[in-house]
């Protein structure tokens, strides 16, 4: 049995949602740093080496920077 009161259980809950949120939005930073066609296609091509689960948070993020992306 957790001997935390109801108040470090929410304070602790809310940490971890910061530290997701804060880590996703640093992927998203990273990710738009592509912003070639050819670094396009290397993040594509590292995707497809993997799971569609393991690759989909990543794919969704690159499919909300897409139509910020412009082909030369």
């Amino acid at each position: 049995m957790s001997t935390r009161t109801p108040t470090q259980r929410l304070r602790g809950s809310l940490a971890k949602r910061r530290n997701v949120r804060r880590g996703r939005y640093h992927l998203e930073r990273q990710l738009a740093a592509y912003t070639t066609p050819a670094g396009r296609s290397e993040i594509e091509t590292i995707l497809a080496r993997h799971t569609a689960e393991e690759s989909a948070p990543v794919a969704r993020i690159l499919l909300r920077q897409a139509p910020s992306f412009h082909r030369p």
